[in-house]
């Protein structure tokens, strides 16, 4: 299946037994500063549960959840699986929450914090996941403005103009399918 991801912050809600849970989905850049504005914004909330996926360079997935004192297994685990069922890379979830006086049990923590990274999921606007990659071209003087036409019509990026005796290199950067193309 086709890996998909968001390019803003999306957010869901759920409330259970009057334990409300504010759930962020989030492009996988902004989760560190939004966890610690999250902190701050939200002092008196009992829980911030945390979620995400990431593609490594070397093309395997770093995927955590973390409870963040609630029981074992019964929210970071579940938002991952969320995570992984909708095909997202390249996102983290962030959910905030408020206590509201009724234990939900470990089920109930499941079925919430899963709801709610559900719902923030189908608020996003989801898009095709395309692996971005640099790569270094050299061209004589002479080529070198049909290779920019090439590279301008593939929607691809010149990050970096190096120029040399013989010619120029370039640093082109974008969606691994377009640089194949070159």
């Amino acid at each position: 299946m086709p890996l998909k991801t968001v390019t803003r912050e999306y957010e869901g809600f759920l409330e259970d037994r009057k334990s409300r849970f504010l759930a962020f989905l989030m492009p996988i850049q902004q989760f560190d500063q939004r966890l610690d504005s999250l902190r701050k914004e939200h002092r008196k909330a009992n829980h911030i549960v945390t979620a995400h996926r990431r593609l490594l360079d070397d093309g395997r997935i770093e995927e955590s959840g973390k409870d963040d004192g609630e029981p074992a297994g019964t929210s970071g685990m579940p938002t991952l699986r969320v995570l992984q069922g909708a095909d997202l890379i390249n996102c983290a979830v962030l959910i905030v929450r408020y206590f509201g006086g009724t234990k939900l049990g470990g089920g109930g923590l499941a079925r919430a914090y899963s709801g709610a990274a559900q719902d923030a999921i189908g608020n996003a606007d989801l898009v095709p996941f395309q692996k971005i990659t640099s790569r270094r071209l050299n061209a004589t003087f002479a080529a070198s403005s049909e290779l920019e036409r090439r590279i301008e019509r593939l929607g691809l990026t010149v990050v970096a103009r190096n120029y040399t005796e013989t010619g120029v290199e370039l640093t082109v950067e974008g969606p691994e399918e377009a640089l194949a193309k070159l």
